[in-house]
């Protein structure tokens, strides 16, 4: 590495700013002091101004500029304004339990906007490879960033230098030079000096005929604590892609149903749902509801298993339960790592269809009940002895393609048509039925069976959000040393003093990293207790 020879006779390495035995600026003169270099490395090399020749070094440089993060940070805060203007599909209110429900949910939730948005990724941005890439970036430059400045800065605190060059203190913004009377100890006013200052709180450094006081240097540390803090953030957001430390899952609950919960061996089981509605006594004022109610709470009465089988790929489940009890809004039901949290419902919807079969031919004479589960059809029921009814097809969302062909456009039983076969096996008699909004659709006009409706089974489906997070803890840990660092370089302030007699002479400057009133107090009233024959100049750049 190329180095840069001072006149002090110390050789510094290159993109050194001050000499780092005297403190002389290296590539700039001082005159009137408007051009001294920046403080805030104390003049050090920093990494990314001494190496510029490999590979290595010129992504170190791409990385290590403030810009380029703040531009990745930009980009980052771009996506999420964006991944927030539709919910995620993770949050989407209704159940969709495959891909093409998604699409078809976006697009006619949102029309053409809702397919874009769909088609370039955003409805599951969080997860997305280029976003978590955006993220790894980000930690990159925070680090590089960090290691780039952290180093000199460090070794110029660790090694302070007191009998600083004249011109490095005539750069500071505050400075004073005047002569000292002959009879004056300068030994003396360096002890005086010294004392004064250290009353104040100052730590102080002496040399021969240099002193240098300092306090608050720890808030310099406060934005490479702020680094460390959000680079363990980011550890604890990146690690939620690791399998096994992060699962955000939503799932549908049919009352009476029992589903497994998606990359883990649980089963849940709705036993019930109910919303508790606030009654008018226990309102504190008379609302006009016009007829309307107030929900309280929601919640699923709901029973939590385990598959012992889970390991055992095809094995049929051995489900043991491991919890029983409520899920309420804000009052999950806990198991280990595993949250299930009530996020949502849908109440009063079509559960089953309930017909009796009936022969018309005989005055209308009942052969017996059938269920038709719009979930989970029976593809085949015995209805009375020798008479059966199969399931020719389902529809649960039906609609008419553009072939001509009956079709669905959900999965969800919003307009379901079912096609039954009815079949005597004692007369070998079979008649085909259509189910179809409210009405039925016979083979024959003068077919031997009928349908007489009953009373559908109304069901509420809860939506349950389940959360594994292992990554939290680190996540709220890299969030309080942000805060511990925001405090430090927020009310605490770097302040240095240097008192130095020279000649005869007796020259004094002061530097702090803000707050240049608390220091010019402090300065003023350090001449005036001493009686120091200067005069403090405050300029305008240090």
């Amino acid at each position: 590495m190329d180095q840069r020879k001072c006149e002090c006779g110390h050789t510094n390495p290159v993109g050194t700013l001050l000499c780092e035995s005297c403190g002389k600026p290296l590539n700039v003169e001082v005159y009137e002091q408007t051009a001294f270099p920046d403080m805030r490395y104390e003049g050090m090399a920093r990494r990314s101004q001494t190496y510029t020749k490999k590979w290595i070094d010129r992504i170190w440089n791409y990385f290590s500029s403030v810009k380029i993060a703040i531009g990745i940070i930009i980009v980052i805060l771009v996506a999420s304004a964006v991944g927030t203007i539709f919910p995620q599909q993770q949050y989407i209110p209704v159940p969709v339990p495959t891909e093409a429900d998604v699409a078809r949910f976006y697009t006619d939730t949102y029309g053409v906007l809702g397919t874009v948005y769909y088609g370039l990724g955003f409805h599951n941005l969080y997860s997305s490879w280029w976003f978590v890439t955006l993220l790894v970036l980000l930690g990159t430059s925070l680090v590089i960033c960090s290691l780039d400045r952290v180093i000199p800065l460090y070794k110029a605190l660790s090694k302070p230098r007191l009998n600083q060059h004249k011109s490095f203190l005539k750069g500071q913004k505050l400075f004073a030079e005047g002569e000292l009377a002959p009879d004056v100890d300068q030994a003396e006013l360096l002890d005086s000096s010294a004392l004064a200052l250290k009353k104040k709180g100052y730590r102080i450094f002496r040399a021969e005929r240099a002193i240098m006081a300092e306090k608050g240097r720890f808030s310099r540390w406060g934005p490479y604590v702020n680094h460390i803090g959000l680079i363990l953030f980011l550890i604890g957001v990146l690690m939620r892609n690791i399998p096994g430390f992060y699962m955000d899952e939503f799932v549908w609950v049919r009352e009476g149903q029992t589903v497994a919960i998606p990359d883990t061996p649980y089963y849940i089981k709705s036993e019930n749902y109910h919303t508790e509605y606030w009654s008018e006594e226990e309102m504190p004022a008379k609302l006009e509801l016009n007829g309307g109610v107030i929900p309280k709470s929601f919640q699923t009465d709901a029973i939590l298993y385990v598959n012992k089988n889970a390991e055992v790929p095809g094995k049929k489940p051995d489900l043991i339960e491991v919890q029983k009890g409520p899920i309420i809004v804000n009052h999950p039901m806990m198991e280990g790592d595993l949250a299930i949290y009530q996020s949502g419902v849908q109440e009063m919807q079509l559960g089953a269809l309930n017909f009796v079969l009936v022969d018309v031919k005989q005055g209308n004479k009942e052969l017996g009940p059938i269920k038709i589960d719009l979930y989970n059809p029976a593809a085949e029921q015995e209805i009375a002895a020798g008479i059966k009814v199969r399931v020719l097809d389902y529809f649960p969302d039906f609609i008419m393609g553009k072939d001509g062909k009956p079709a669905t456009q959900t999965n969800l039983p919003k307009n379901p048509m079912v096609a039954l076969e009815i079949v005597d096996e004692s007369t070998n008699q079979n008649e085909k039925l259509v189910y179809l909004q409210g009405s039925v659709l016979t083979q024959k006009s003068d077919g031997r069976f009928g349908l007489v409706f009953k009373k559908p089974d109304l069901i509420d489906i809860s939506g349950l959000n389940v959360r594994i997070d292992k990554a939290v803890p680190l996540i709220y840990f890299g969030a309080f040393i942000f805060m511990i660092g925001v405090v430090m370089g927020f009310f605490w302030q770097h302040r240095r003093v240097w008192v130095q007699t020279q000649e005869g002479t007796v020259l004094l400057a002061a530097h702090t990293n803000k707050n240049w009133f608390g220091l010019r107090r402090e300065v003023d009233g350090l001449v005036e207790q001493l009686k120091l024959p200067v005069t403090v100049e405050e300029k305008t750049k240090a």
